[in-house]
């Protein structure tokens, strides 16, 4: 299957910052690609070269075989870009905007109605669609700028932080229509919400100081943290030192982390020793030891951690 979307030794320099170092990446149809870094990783230095926007230093881009800098149009028809902040024009209507969007890409006539109407039904701005933008919340305006990228049924799709400003309900809306389109598009996501890459992402990347650090689906990347088949246990404050110690002796355990809760709880993370399965085990050994959990479930902290080991100290290089 040919690759959709090519980042080939992307370099971009800002004086003397190198905000992007070398960053290579491929994107194949029914790939959802989430894109993850801490602030200042080069996360949309590095969006903005795959869609044109800004020029590389070096290296190269391509969406659907076209060269970003030798082919840009061509690019450019086959790709639908949200960028970050979603700039819109204030004093126009939803309405109005999109249909300037499809004008701008060519559509005409009931062909423009119908793709602009399909592009709200998708986004659920129905009742908003003859507010002018300005009066929009951020939420919203958010999901205007969705509209667009959407509006000419694109093969490729680059969305910098898709869900940002949305409530949980509309952060779900999102991810599902994602989740519908993949199969037929090559889709990369910036974004700083793990469990939106664990939510509808097939693999993942992460971005530190201007490099690519880790690469792969979010299941595999979560196995590589000490976390992996972690237990999370919720218990009374009072009790936590006890069942520390319970856990602690236990052959199969390599740690206990414990987290001060509010309202007189506790939680502790205990991690396996070997990646091994010890949900049943932490079950009874906190009953041998008469300790009386509310909660024991596995951690699904994994690939937060893992993104944690690999990116601690890096937001303050890039500062």
């Amino acid at each position: 299957m040919a690759d959709m979307i090519v980042a080939d030794a992307l370099v971009k320099d800002f004086g003397a910052h190198r905000a992007v170092d070398a960053v290579s990446l491929t994107v194949k149809r029914g790939e959802v690609l989430g894109f993850l870094g801490p602030n200042g990783a080069g996360k949309s230095t590095t969006m903005k070269m795959l869609t044109g926007f800004l020029k590389p230093t070096s290296g190269r881009a391509e969406i659907m075989g076209h060269d970003v800098a030798v082919d840009a149009m061509a690019a450019r028809r086959m790709l639908g870009y949200l960028p970050e902040g979603a700039p819109l024009y204030p004093d126009m209507t939803p309405w109005g905007f999109l249909h300037f969007c499809a004008e701008t890409r060519g559509l005409r006539g009931r062909d423009r109605t119908a793709k602009v109407t399909a592009a709200i039904e998708r986004t659920n701005l129905e009742g908003v669609v003859m507010q002018t933008i300005d009066t929009l919340s951020k939420g919203f305006k958010r999901r205007v700028g969705l509209a667009q990228a959407l509006l000419h049924d694109p093969d490729v799709l680059i969305l910098d932080e898709p869900t940002d400003g949305l409530d949980p309900n509309q952060k779900h809306e999102v991810r599902e229509l994602i989740r519908e389109i993949a199969p037929e598009k090559a889709i990369v996501i910036s974004t700083h919400i793990l469990e939106e890459v664990d939510a509808i992402c097939s693999r993942a990347v992460i971005i530190a100081a201007g490099k690519v650090i880790a690469d792969g689906s979010p299941a595999a990347l979560a196995e590589r943290s000490p976390l992996f088949n972690a237990v999370a246990v919720l218990l009374p404050k009072d009790m936590a030192a006890a069942g520390k110690a319970a856990l602690e002796a236990l052959d199969q355990v390599a740690e206990v982390r414990v987290q001060a809760l509010a309202d007189g709880l506790a939680k502790l993370i205990v991690a396996p020793k070997n990646k091994q399965t010890i949900l049943n085990t932490v079950a009874g050994a906190l009953a041998d030891a008469n300790v009386e959990a509310i909660s024991i479930r596995p951690e699904a902290a994994a690939l937060e951690d893992l993104f944690r080991q690999l990116t601690r100290g890096t937001e303050q290089e890039a500062a």
